[in-house]
């Protein structure tokens, strides 16, 4: 799910990330996954999108000193799907985020994204988005989150939401799994069973491994 939404017609995803880090805060990387959605391109001809490739460069800082240790957190992020250009498209962001603010632990962040050509449309469009997570012990945790999708010149204005818990493997570095209920409260009336079950609320599985 991309922000409440599948975007593999509810099959399987698999995403890799690679990122580098600089002592100065700068930092770059790439993104990718499988996706599979069709979309009509400028000639009038049907298209599937199987691929998105996407690098991105940033700046964090993090400012030791003040209570929450905050992070400030800003970039840009290119959206590429490979033969497919027309849907390519850039967004900015920028996110403060805070350790061990409510429980010891915890983090909280809050970001905003902009684009002036959402999906290559030409459309502005922002999208807000908090989260919070928290460790319960013995590798468990929870994690929580909640964003608002606005298009400025379309009829998307969508919340969406995650609720689960986590577990890191204590035998295995850098790997952890996370069950959560995802959702979102598109307009699904008229839509067929598969369209709805990609949009409202359903469990969604995750194996990650940080290297």
């Amino acid at each position: 799910r991309f922000r409440g939404l599948t975007q593999t017609q509810n099959d399987p995803a698999v995403q890799v990330g690679f990122q580098l880090d600089h002592s100065t805060g700068l930092y770059a990387g790439v993104w990718g996954s499988n996706v599979n959605y069709e979309y009509e391109d400028k000639h009038g001809v049907d298209q599937t999108v199987h691929l998105e490739l996407d690098p991105y460069i940033g700046y964090t800082k993090t400012f030791e000193n003040v209570a929450g240790k905050p992070t400030l957190d800003v970039g840009i992020w290119y959206y590429a799907y490979p033969g497919h250009g027309d849907n390519n498209f850039v967004e900015y962001y920028a996110g403060v985020g805070f350790e061990s603010l409510v429980a010891e632990g915890d983090s909280v962040s809050t970001y905003v994204y902009y684009t002036d050509d959402n999906l290559g449309a030409g459309d502005d469009a922002w999208y807000l988005n908090a989260s919070y997570s928290v460790p319960f012990g013995a590798g468990f945790g929870g994690v929580a989150a909640v964003g608002f999708n606005d298009v400025k010149n379309g009829s998307d204005h969508v919340w969406d939401w995650k609720v689960g818990a986590t577990y890191e493997f204590q035998s295995i570095s850098g790997f952890s799994a996370e069950l959560a209920a995802v959702g979102t409260d598109t307009e699904t009336k008229g839509e067929s069973s598969a369209y709805k079950r990609g949009v409202e609320t359903g469990a969604v599985f995750t194996l990650m491994k940080s290297l």
